[in-house]
């Protein structure tokens, strides 16, 4: 343009340099040259990538135009967990087939599967898969979880696919309008183009919608790498380290992890995790050790209780000194064992046929006659609102008192040591003050026999898991013998709408959402009209009645942009979530803290 019209060239760059001052932002133009006149016709603030969101934002600080907290504003979660993807290396060749709605972030390859069987069968055999479909129905879940990524001709953002997918964090690619999929010959066909069959190669884009033919090479993160600890010198990597830096510098919220293992909770605090909000025990009995659990649920009398709980105890114990390791000097809260029994134990249709059959053999199985007797007595038609939680606790006293010993060894070791444990042991599913005060003296007393024993002072708390409507509604009860809150915000959800998660997110959900019933999963973002609600009286009653309560949230919504603003906002002292959304928590928390503009 300089060469051909050096004077309407030159009158733009002034303009454009005028709109940036005045808009203090990136530009979008449309203008004219008729007959070597400069006209103008519109601007807008610009669209961008994530990429240059970030990147623009330091650009113009150093620039002068803005500073650092509106910086800070110009950037998000969302856009930072994108970046936290792998994506396509962009060098590389590509044959691209077709382009959809991105529905869920992220760059997957795999042989093309057309049903979840196949899916399911494949993926067992060590093989990556991409589930293809016209559309997705609650059938194909388990193909889904299996998947690295699904590929749907039909649907959009609020579709089937594309809400389990990102429930998941799986990539989807959904509404790829030029594939015809047919599942019963197991192939698609690009319209004018050719046939993928299955077990063909396929690469598709959950960023861009972009579906290619054959293997497209996968590069890590710039971004995962930096917060990983690597050198990265690199503009983008430059640009978000100095916003986090400033995150960090304005936020209240301290940001901890759900971490079940060391390698977790390692990988969390390398991401700036300042100790962890969950630690699952439950996740520590299945494998192997289910059969001790098997020991304990048929044990007769106490002695035989005793004895299995006696084989828990060791197991137990060396499960938490690498995580104390890992999270040395930071809290960390370990929920004590939640679920149901009889997930622990084999199906009742499996363990009665293989009952029945050797009934008809004449074979003798005194073990499993029990074992079916002990499945059939815990038996429940909604287990969920069954004997889980502390009520597992209340019925089965020695269960809760073997995992605090256990964590408390496991803490004096570590200082014993030389290094620091800070264990937070919580009570989950309380429902009343008096539930809470039956295990916390049995677990106060463990710990004193521990430190007595050992000869080791252990700092160590002992709160609970509010999440049951009744819990947020007496909190000022319950505050009175807890130390700390951590709201599960999973299950509160559950509680507090009436749904199943595993049930409705698979089948009416896309519906809701499509009709406009809410406009994003409530097990996505929160619910702050009701199950906010809750959590505000909840904190508010908590701390009038113990000022030195602490309150954190440990469900997924403490990794969501949007909620890490609401508990904020409560006056909440940390959120707790997953090891990869920990750099999105403690973007939003400086976020949060900036006054609105």
């Amino acid at each position: 343009m300089e060469k051909v019209d050096k004077k309407s060239h030159d009158e733009l760059l002034e303009i454009m340099a005028t709109l940036e001052q005045h808009y203090l932002d990136m530009c979008d133009i449309e203008f004219t040259v008729e007959l070597g006149k400069l006209w103008m016709l519109q601007t807008r603030v610009g669209k961008r990538t994530p990429e240059a969101a970030f990147r623009i934002a330091v650009h113009m600080v150093d620039e002068g135009l803005i500073d650092m907290d509106e910086a800070l504003r110009r950037v998000n979660g969302e856009q930072l967990a994108n970046l936290m993807f792998p994506r396509f290396d962009t060098s590389a060749a590509k044959d691209l087939l077709a382009v959809g709605m991105n529905a869920s972030p992220g760059a997957a390859v795999g042989k093309a599967v057309f049903d979840w069987a196949t899916a399911v069968e494949w993926a067992e055999q060590g093989e990556d898969v991409i589930l293809v479909r016209k559309e997705t129905t609650p059938e194909d879940l388990h193909g889904m979880m299996v998947a690295r990524g699904v590929l749907t001709s039909r649907g959009g953002k609020t579709s089937h696919a594309a809400v389990v997918a990102r429930g998941m964090g799986r990539t989807c690619v959904c509404g790829a309008e030029a594939l015809d999929v047919d599942t019963r010959e197991g192939e698609f066909t690009v319209r004018g183009g050719k046939t993928i069959r299955e077990g063909d190669v396929i690469s598709i884009d959950g960023s861009t919608g972009e579906v290619f033919h054959g293997e497209v090479p996968v590069v890590p993160s710039f971004v995962v790498r930096h917060f990983e600890g690597e050198d990265v010198d690199q503009p983008l990597v430059r640009a978000v380290a100095r916003l986090m830096e400033h995150a960090d510098s304005k936020r209240r919220l301290r940001v901890r992890t759900n971490a079940d293992t060391a390698e977790d909770a390692a990988r969390a605090r390398r991401f700036g995790a300042q100790g962890i909000g969950l630690c699952r025990t439950e996740h520590m009995f299945l494998g192997e050790r289910r059969q001790l659990v098997e020991n304990l649920i048929v044990a007769e009398g106490e002695e035989g209780v005793d004895a299995a709980l006696g084989e828990l105890l060791p197991l137990q114990r060396q499960d938490f000194p690498e995580i104390f390791e890992a999270m040395d000097g930071l809290p960390v809260t370990i929920r004590l064992i939640d679920p149901p029994l009889h997930e622990f134990l084999p199906d009742l249709t499996d363990l009665s046929v293989a009952m029945a059959v050797a009934d008809i053999h004449g074979h003798r199985k005194k073990r499993q006659r029990k074992l079916l007797a002990a499945v059939q007595r815990l038996h429940e038609s909604n287990p969920m609102l069954g004997l889980r939680g502390v009520r597992l606790g209340i019925v089965i006293p020695g269960l809760f008192t073997m995992q605090a010993r256990a964590i408390l060894e496991a803490a004096a070791e570590r200082i014993r040591n030389g290094g620091r444990a800070e264990p937070e042991i919580m009570i989950p599913l309380v429902a009343s003050v008096r539930e809470l005060d039956s295990v916390k003296g049995r677990i106060e007393q463990i710990a004193s026999e521990v430190e007595a024993e050992l000869g080791v002072t252990i700092p160590h708390k002992i709160g609970t898991m509010i999440e049951l409507p009744r819990a947020a509604m007496t909190a000022g009860e319950i505050a009175g013998s807890a130390e700390f809150f951590s709201f599960g915000t999973n299950d509160l959800t559950q509680m507090t709408w009436g749904f199943s998660r595993d049930d409705v997110e698979a089948s009416f959900f896309s519906t809701y959402l499509e009709q406009g019933v809410f406009p994003v999963s409530p097990f996505e973002s929160l619910d702050v009209d009701g199950v906010g609600a809750l959590v505000r009286k909840a904190a508010t009653d908590g701390r009038e009645a113990n000022p030195d309560l602490h309150l954190g949230v440990c469900g997924e919504h403490g990794g969501d942009p949007r909620s890490i603003h609401f508990f904020d906002e409560v006056g909440l002292d940390y959120v707790s979530c997953s090891p990869f959304r920990v750099p999105v928590a403690r973007l939003e928390a400086g976020r949060a803290t900036l006054p609105a503009r």
